[in-house]
């Protein structure tokens, strides 16, 4: 054999042990990835299930409204019954705070799926 292609075959070999290693350390990363987010999915949705009350009116309010008109009506108050809105949810609308905080809570969701799903395809690439 000539010196090229003991070269090659040099190459070659010193080349494909640092290309194993190489796979082998970030395919085991990916596992760590994968694990995390996957945590990290589950621990952030049940914050974001806690949280999702804090979007929407409270039905007591509504019923509270309702019973307090039936009673002023009852009472023969027909004129306040009148002034106080049927249904307060009309009215109502979630804190700045509790929309950001859920915002940031959603957005960090999406790009835990999101490595989650690269390091899927990381390993089945």
């Amino acid at each position: 054999k000539d010196n090229r292609s003991r070269f090659w075959a040099a190459h070659k070999r010193v080349a494909g042990e640092h290309d194993d290693e190489f796979l082998e350390r970030y395919y085991n990363d990916m596992d760590i990835v994968l694990v995390f987010s996957g945590l990290f999915s589950a621990v952030s949705s049940a914050f974001i299930v806690a949280m999702e009350s804090n979007l929407s009116p409270d039905p007591n309010d509504t019923t509270h409204a309702l019973l307090k008109q039936l009673v002023l009506i009852g009472l023969g108050n027909f004129t306040a019954a009148g002034s106080i809105p049927a249904a307060p949810a009309s009215t109502w609308s979630p804190s700045i705070a509790s929309i950001r905080t859920q915002s940031v809570a959603y957005a960090s969701l999406s790009f835990s799926l999101l490595a989650a799903f690269g390091a899927v395809l990381g390993k089945q690439w």
